[in-house]
């Protein structure tokens, strides 16, 4: 697409670059701080350039101490900034754990409402890149046991440019994750694109035999997976989750209805995962529209190997995909 049906392509790691730019020119607000964000660009090179264009005070290089700068990003908050802090890799984010869990997320609960911690916290995701086992997990289903906190998931570029600054405008904690496969991703994007709905789930392919729920870069395989069931005559509906915390349960619930079938595709581990919860709420509020067990498609209980191959059998794939949802229907 071109710019004159107005649209445009952009690479997702464009897309976030661009919301950044745009947040920190409409709010003097807002900064971005994190380890090598500034001279180096970014470990995944999201914020290159900005530091010339916004200078030391607003895109900040921290030392290498989680805790210690997503510290700094909720006393910023309090403060009454509107700090985006970077953390490298999911994994990293575990040495910040009380920082998010026990203040950021609870702050407001302990000062009897008085205290709002407006931080968006972005961090990268996921297997894909051969990054191994410290760095390669998706544990953003361990955030969404949390409350206070909200947990988005941008899977498409319309979604990286324009989740942020409605996150900015949250006046609670927001973490976005951003999977690290995605960053080189090109989509089509609107001229006029802007801030998007965050509590809302999409359907992002219509179908009647099966219900696909999933969230970030598995989106894409599911729809791949989709559309070669679609040439054996299944027609699956696909469902990009967007926001896990909070759930958009009606969405899915009403594709259920439809589809009497539901596959959960997730890349995190399946026991205790945020697809376990899904699945759970589905029986809770859609059992009589079952036909078929719920099934959940999740990667293997393994740390993440550093061997493509290995790697690549250790996380959800098309084929994958493609096969469970064989098995739901036939089962049906």
């Amino acid at each position: 697409m071109n710019q004159e049906q107005g649209m445009r392509t952009i690479t997702y790691r464009e897309a976030v670059k661009e919301a950044i730019r745009e947040a920190m020119q409409r709010d003097e607000r807002v900064f971005l701080m994190g380890e090598d964000v500034a001279h180096y660009g970014g470990c995944y090179a999201v914020s290159k350039g900005l530091l010339a264009e916004f200078g030391e005070e607003r895109i900040r290089d921290t030392p290498l101490c989680e805790s210690g700068f997503v510290g700094a990003g909720i006393g910023a908050a309090l403060g009454g900034m509107r700090p985006i802090v970077e953390v490298m890799t999911v994994n990293f984010s575990l040495l910040a754990l009380d920082q998010i869990v026990n203040s950021a997320a609870t702050l407001l609960h302990m000062s009897g409402g008085n205290f709002n911690v407006p931080l968006v916290i972005r961090m990268a995701t996921g297997a894909g890149k051969q990054l191994a086992a410290q760095h390669a997990h998706s544990l953003e289903g361990w955030y969404t046991h949390i409350p206070g906190i909200r947990v988005l998931a941008p899977a498409t570029v319309e979604d990286a440019r324009g989740m942020l600054w409605t996150a900015l405008q949250d006046p609670d904690p927001v973490l976005i994750f951003e999977n690290n496969t995605l960053y080189n991703m090109e989509g089509a994007l609107s001229t006029e694109s802007g801030a998007v709905d965050i509590d809302r789930a999409k359907v992002l392919r219509t179908g009647k035999d099966i219900t696909i729920i999933t969230y970030s870069a598995n989106l894409f395989k599911c729809l791949e997976a989709a559309e070669r069931l679609a040439g054996e005559g299944i027609e699956a509906e696909v469902i990009d989750l967007r926001s896990l915390r909070p759930l958009d349960d009606a969405v899915y619930l009403q594709s259920i209805k439809k589809t009497h079938r539901a596959l959960i595709v997730d890349e995190g581990w399946r026991s205790g995962s945020l697809a376990a919860e899904i699945s759970a709420r589905i029986m809770e509020q859609g059992f009589y529209d079952l036909d078929a067990p719920v099934e959940r498609l999740c990667s293997a209980e393994v740390p993440i190997p550093y061997a493509r191959h290995m790697e690549e059998a250790a996380i959800p794939q098309a084929e994958a995909v493609y096969a469970a949802v064989k098995k739901v229907v036939q089962h049906g």
